[in-house]
């Protein structure tokens, strides 16, 4: 068995003396793992670090092996991103939730998101709420996806302003008012329609709590896991680091 494909790094661990197992986000076929052989060498290891942007080569004797990867470096984004505590945070987050779907299970447009993320993780005014899309596209992905769309409750687009915990609809001012102590807010940069003015402290504060919500429902407490705690330091990072800013 055989196969070339690009991807970006999500993770590696050590294997025996000198190898590492990477895994890699791959544009067809999704996350997957495999052996490096010489991955701890001194000019090997700088290459596979997470970030980074690779074409691999996969082999093995049956499709359901490790195998073993030989990998080209493409794009090296780790030295951009080390240098940035939110893109530290924010990729961490991000590898943590690709890490929950199934293996080897190819998922192209999460893949082109990572590959827009990682462009911009080191830049404080985009990162956080890209973080946010993000997140909100893993829940689609899994099946889980919000309807951001129209309101539930009147079937209308406008003035949305806040979601359902339970069915995850938008829902508008107006009909939200009776409820407000049960609703999650929406912020502007979410709802559709709202164009691209950049979000508030505010706003990144309520769209992490919105994603947040339904990470942990649908995500992790049904597996038994505890949020990623890069994730609890990006959101603080967030909230610090943006008193103004531009476009999103």
């Amino acid at each position: 068995m055989e196969w070339t494909d690009e991807g970006t790094i999500i993770g590696l661990k050590a294997h025996g003396e000198s190898a590492v197992i990477l895994e890699v986000m791959t544009r067809e076929h999704g996350r997957h793992l495999g052996l490096v052989r010489g991955g701890r060498s001194q000019k090997t290891q700088p290459l596979l670090q997470p970030g980074n942007s690779v074409s691999l080569t996969w082999r093995a004797r049956l499709d359901e092996h490790l195998g073993e990867y030989r990998v080209e470096l493409l794009t090296s984004h780790v030295a951009r991103l080390m240098a940035t505590p939110v893109a530290l945070y924010g990729l961490a987050t991000v590898s943590a939730l690709l890490r929950l779907l199934p293996e080897r299970d190819p998922h192209p447009g999460l893949y082109e998101g990572l590959s827009v993320l990682i462009a911009h993780l080191d830049e404080p005014s985009f990162a956080p709420a890209l973080v946010i899309r993000f997140e909100l596209a893993m829940l689609s992905e899994l099946g889980f996806g919000l309807d951001l769309a129209r309101c539930a409750v009147t079937g209308s687009p406008d003035d949305l302003s806040h979601v359902s915990p339970k069915s995850g609809k938008a829902v508008s001012r107006r009909a939200a008012e009776p409820y407000l102590d049960r609703l999650l807010a929406l912020p502007a940069f979410l709802a559709e329609g709202q164009g691209a003015r950049a979000p508030s402290p505010a706003d990144l504060l309520a769209g992490f709590a919105l994603t947040g919500h339904f990470l942990r429902r649908h995500l992790f407490e049904s597996r038994g896991l505890p949020e990623p705690p890069e994730r609890a330091r990006l959101v603080e990072f967030a909230a610090r680091i943006l008193p103004e800013s531009s476009t999103v």
